[in-house]
């Protein structure tokens, strides 16, 4: 067994070496201090793509120290509106149902959002029922009488 151990110990030192994955390049290159580093791996692309060294923990990390505004100042797009998202977001916050872009109309309602519709009576039963029907209904019987009045037109 302790040949075994050996052989393979000897072979993988090798292999780290001549074709190291890319998990020990990446580890190599952020152990030497490189901002990115370019694989050996791939053999149709070998070399010619560069990767970052930065994980997406770090990454996150460093995005949650700077605002959106922050991140926009140096250059970076990733969370700033577009032209067509801030004419959508100006005329969702002025409360318009359509707006403008390039010529072309646009809704400000998000998908699976239904239109606002106006205040709506609710739905009444019983006595108060009937007395909303009374007043509403007795302009015609009584001539206007129902305006003057509550009282005069529950008779």
């Amino acid at each position: 067994m302790s040949i075994m151990k050996k052989i393979r110990s000897k072979v993988d030192k090798a292999r780290k070496k001549y074709i190291p994955t890319f998990g020990e390049q990446h580890s190599k290159a952020k152990a030497e201090g490189k901002k990115t580093f370019r694989s050996t791996r791939d053999d149709t692309k070998k070399g010619n793509l560069e990767y970052s060294t930065e994980t997406k923990a770090e990454k996150t990390k460093a995005q949650k120290r700077l605002s959106n505004r922050e991140r926009g100042s140096t250059g970076d797009k990733s969370k700033q509106l577009s032209d067509k998202g801030a004419a959508f977001k100006l005329a969702k916050k002025s409360g318009k149902d359509t707006f403008m872009h390039k010529g072309k109309k646009y809704s400000t309602l998000l998908k699976g959002e239904k239109k606002k519709k106006l205040l709506q009576m609710p739905e009444l039963s019983g006595k108060t029922s009937t007395k909303i029907k009374k007043i509403i209904r007795s302009p015609k019987r009584n001539g206007g009488r129902a305006l003057r009045g509550y009282g005069k037109a529950m008779r």
